[in-house]
């Protein structure tokens, strides 16, 4: 895991990115769906700001706590209690999860420590992401970054965008 510093970007050019997403995934006729908890809701917002979003996108399951998580998605409870909401088991349950519930074609999860706050080991910044896919595709993503609460928002939902753009596109080629 790289500590990464990128100056956070604004919703306008996220919106950008969630339409150029959007494109490559019409294009390659794919059904996406998102599940999210520490950016609660934004890539959500992002992509429902395109209009004929409902082309591309089934729904954002917006996963906050423990509870929410298990029951909607399916994460194991014992992993939860065990190590909590912030790792790479539980992001790629959450998008497993995500991709199974929304009968998808592809899901990307977020779970993270937007801030203020964390430990030493779960410091804030810290995000894991996941990629799904019914092709079988299973990617993993995580990244510490370097900004404020809203700026590591902002910048997990870029990352979950771009898997999403970067799986789209190697399916149309």
């Amino acid at each position: 895991m790289a500590n990464q510093n990128p100056v956070p970007t604004d919703e306008e050019a996220l919106t950008g990115l969630a339409k150029e997403t959007g494109y490559a995934l019409k294009q390659a006729g794919l059904m996406a769906a998102v599940a999210e908890s520490c950016t609660g809701g934004l890539v959500g917002h992002l992509i429902t700001e395109i209009p004929g979003s409902s082309d591309w996108f089934l729904g954002s399951a917006g996963v906050y706590s423990y509870e929410a998580k298990e029951r909607l998605l399916g994460v194991d409870g014992g992993v939860l209690l065990r190590d909590g909401a912030v790792n790479a088991t539980v992001a790629r349950q959450m998008a497993f999860g995500a991709l199974r519930e929304y009968d998808a074609d592809v899901a990307v999860s977020i779970t993270g420590v937007a801030g203020p706050g964390g430990t030493v080991e779960k410091p804030m910044g810290l995000v894991y992401l996941h990629l799904a896919a019914r092709d079988g595709t299973d990617r993993a993503e995580d990244a510490v970054w370097s900004a404020d609460r809203r700026g590591n928002k902002l910048l997990s939902a870029q990352c979950a965008l771009e898997m999403l753009l970067s799986y789209a596109k190697d399916k149309a080629d």
